[in-house]
């Protein structure tokens, strides 16, 4: 046998013959509560779009629509070598990011450092002080034994904050499973810079940003078509740039109405009042059970974070339900562990090829200690696909509400995040959504190629981050200082 190569998994194509009709009839009531069809997509986006431009008064909305004080995309022929500090949910990432002369080209050398989860819920001191050891700990192994001048860093810190200035940052709330006394609703510069003098840290901070408002600069800069950057990963987020003149709140700065400012939309908090989402019993006990009742409504329904417990929920309930009773004589004990299911455990068992789901049934023994039947796995299986689809669809509702308020007619958008990049599907679903609530079905010249495509981001924590901090000096060297604190420590 030469040359066959490697043989390809056989395709599934999925039955439902051997499923019994009271499974059917849970089936059917899923898809009853998970599908969003093309009226609701459309009423979605229509509400969405009313709550951008409502986030963007004076009074403001659910979506907090933040200014960043980034005010131009990049031209693609920035330069200089400046650090990056991304501080997300599960890791914390330092880089060094070298601009070089070609255009839209850079070298990158990077570190991860885990963020253990006991500082989620510790004091403010440990939580930075951690942060500036990690950079101390990159510096030094990088650059050991140089007499360093202070590097400008873009640090990325990926949560909701309002920003008077780019050098600045009042979180306005926790989220990704953070819940930090005393640090809601204050500057989190000054506890950061004093975490790093107290080392001795030769780090100057340049620029304060959302991973989301990177994943947009990053991805114009390589590309210049990009037009809307989007995070859909453990939580969800866009940024965009709008115009001064269509941002009320900032009347007051005098600025030239048709001034670029991108917006860091935090999405997360569409439709926290319930008006449109559809949301089913599970997203409730979500909502009900989180950290933050009533807010993040539309990332409760669309994030990774909660993706597997939607999943999880689900199951726990036809376990229990008399009618049903899947995994009959079966100890549930670890199902019934919150949160123990991430969006990987649906991805996998959406993957899995084989007419019998075995790689299912393996995932279910390994993980979960249960041993399902067949008709459990081929419930199992649609559920993932119903959640999986639902929120690419309602991701895509941002999106296109986005796209009605610019009037863009065709863009590119620049996304990233774990769901989007590993949850499979994902991205053709919410193609599919985009096609439906904008009409593109009903033009031949939008038939064969889609005239907004969401395709795959460049690093926005890391040279996203970088790049703002470049854009930021560019601007101090102009003399255009609106939004910078500290633009005369950045002259020297």
């Amino acid at each position: 046998m030469v040359g066959l190569g490697p043989r390809k998994p056989p395709s599934r194509k999925g039955s439902m013959a051997d499923v019994p009709k009271d499974l059917l009839q849970q089936i059917k009531e899923l898809e009853r509560l998970f599908t969003v069809d093309r009226d609701k997509l459309k009423q979605i986006t229509t509400r969405f779009v009313s709550e951008l431009s409502k986030g963007l008064t004076v009074e403001g909305g659910d979506i907090p629509m933040n200014p960043t004080w980034v005010m131009s995309f990049p031209t693609g022929h920035e330069t200089g070598t400046f650090l990056a500090l991304d501080m997300g949910g599960t890791n914390l990432r330092v880089c060094e990011i070298e601009l070089i002369e070609e255009k839209g080209e850079f070298d990158i050398t990077q570190s991860k450092y885990r963020m253990p989860e006991e500082l989620k819920s510790g004091t403010a001191d440990e939580l930075w002080e951690y942060v500036a050891d990690c950079l101390q700990q990159f510096i030094e192994y990088h650059h050991e034994g140089e007499d360093l001048e202070k590097m400008n860093l873009g640090f990325t810190f990926s949560y909701p904050a309002s920003q008077d200035y780019i050098d600045h940052g009042v979180l306005q709330r926790w989220t990704k499973g953070f819940d930090i006394d005393g640090v809601e609703g204050k500057d989190i510069v000054p506890m950061f810079e004093a975490a790093l003098a107290k080392r001795g840290v030769p780090v100057k901070l340049t620029a304060l940003i959302n991973d989301t408002t990177g994943t947009l600069i990053a991805s114009a800069y390589t590309d210049d078509q990009v037009r809307i950057g989007c995070i859909f990963g453990t939580g969800c987020n866009a940024a965009y740039m709008e115009d001064v003149g269509s941002v009320p709140k900032l009347a007051h700065m005098k600025l030239d109405p048709k001034t670029p400012i991108a917006i860091n939309c935090e999405w997360g908090a569409f439709d926290n009042e319930h008006v449109v989402l559809p949301r089913t019993p599970y997203d409730i006990m979500i909502d009900r059970d989180s950290p933050r009742p009533g807010q993040q409504s539309f990332e409760k329904m669309i994030a990774g974070l909660y993706l597997g417990e939607i999943f999880r929920l689900v199951l726990v309930a036809l376990h229990e339900n008399d009618e049903v009773k899947i995994f009959e004589g079966q100890d549930i004990g670890k199902l019934k562990k919150a949160y123990t299911l991430d969006a990987s455990f649906l991805s996998a068992v959406e993957e899995d090829p084989y007419e019998n789901l075995s790689e299912t049934h393996d995932l279910f023994a390994s993980r979960l200690g249960i041993t399902a039947t067949k008709p459990e796995l081929e419930l199992s299986r649609r559920l993932a696909e119903l959640i999986g689809t639902r929120a690419a669809r309602l991701s895509s509702c941002g999106v296109a509400a986005i796209c009605i308020k610019k009037g863009y007619e065709t863009c590119h958008v620049g996304a990233d995040g774990s769901v989007f990049n590993k949850y499979p599907h994902f991205k053709a679903r919410g193609a599919q959504g985009l096609r439906e609530i904008l009409n593109w079905d009903e033009k031949k010249e939008w038939k064969r190629k889609d005239p907004i495509d969401v395709r795959a981001a460049e690093d926005g924590s890391g040279v996203g981050a970088a790049l703002i901090a470049a854009l930021t000096l560019k601007r101090v060297r102009e003399g255009n200082t609106a939004g910078i604190r500290a633009a005369d420590a950045m002259k020297k």
